[in-house]
């Protein structure tokens, strides 16, 4: 096993170094408001029968305006009913990594085979369709972790980005199709940040399986010197706008905004966080940083791949695809 993080008997007590804003709770109030008055104003969502489709399933593409005025992109997939056994049934909800987008039909049919909603979104920006408005049309792609680090709080990208998370389970939770009591979400490095957002945020996500999250601890990304987007992105930031370090706290703080160990508390829902222990891009330490915080989980379990990175884990889909039949069916 590749040793370089904490020993795993520290592993299982660390909570984290990144500081803390002393407004956070409020912040992420006010910026749950942001959202129900977007919801009020309408989310406009459109719906496009795709091109690919298959026997079993329905394939659509989604369309809303997020907070600010984005139009986020989600593709959809529906189990096709009969008329006379016709129900709700439940929805996953799957986000990406960082910088890719939702990915081809093909990776959401295992669940809509099995009766369950599929809706994978577009992280706005990024690889996807979804708009980062602010500028001339298309994606900014990188970057997104600062971006806005140095207007007010409310500017930075993944507030508006971790809101979308939300508004796209609003969407779905409404639809007579959906059945809004049997919810889950699931992501790896990005999106396994965003499933646990996600589930700090809106409460009716009640499973949630996050692998290696990415967005945790960026201070002990940042002091580890990881592989990561987020070390490289911080470091930028520092090379041209601090780079004798002087506003280095300030910066952190900020951050921490956006940092999921914070948001960890208010997760009520059933939670695995799969983890490789030799993963370089997102330390284990900084994952454990959210981890250790959920206690107001429903539940909680780690399971480790002690030879594993920031790749590809064995058996990892199929043992994903088993936990949400098991918990989300009737």
């Amino acid at each position: 096993m590749l040793s370089f993080d904490l020993p795993k008997e520290q592993l299982e007590t660390y909570r984290g170094s990144s500081p803390k804003p002393g407004d956070f709770d409020n912040y992420w109030n006010r910026a749950l408001e942001d959202l129900d008055e977007q919801e009020r104003r309408g989310f406009q969502p459109e719906w496009h029968r795709a091109e690919f489709q298959v026997p079993f399933a329905e394939c659509r593409s989604l369309y809303f305006t997020g907070v600010r005025g984005a139009r986020i992109h989600a593709r959809c997939v529906f189990p096709i009913q009969t008329a006379e056994a016709k129900k709700s049934v439940p929805a996953v909800f799957r986000f990406h990594g960082y910088s890719m987008n939702a990915g081809s039909w093909w990776n959401l049919l295992p669940y809509a085979a099995a009766g369950t909603a599929v809706f994978a979104m577009d992280v706005r920006g990024q690889g996807g369709e979804s708009t980062d408005p602010g500028g001339p049309p298309g994606n900014t792609l990188q970057g997104h972790l600062i971006r806005g680090i140095e207007g007010e709080p409310d500017d930075l990208l993944y507030r508006q980005i971790f809101l979308d998370t939300v508004a796209l389970v609003r969407i779905a939770a409404g639809m007579p199709e959906i059945d809004g009591r049997r919810l889950g979400a699931f992501g790896a490095s990005q999106g396994g940040g965003l499933t646990l957002a996600c589930a700090a945020l809106e409460p009716r996500i009640r499973y949630a399986w996050s692998i290696y999250p990415f967005l945790t601890d960026y201070r002990r990304v940042w002091d580890m010197e990881s592989d990561s987007s987020a070390c490289a992105e911080m470091c930028s930031w520092l090379r041209r706008r601090d780079p004798r370090h002087e506003k280095i706290d300030a910066f952190l703080e900020r951050l921490g905004y956006i940092d999921v160990q914070h948001l960890a508390h208010r997760i009520k829902a059933h939670v695995v966080m799969v983890t490789g222990l030799a993963d370089q891009v997102c330390p284990p330490s900084s994952q454990f940083a959210s981890y250790n915080r959920l206690d107001a989980a429903a539940s909680k379990r780690v399971i480790l791949y002690p030879d594993f990175g920031h790749e590809d884990l064995p058996d990892e889909p199929d043992m994903a695809l088993a936990w949400f039949l098991e918990h989300l069916g009737e």
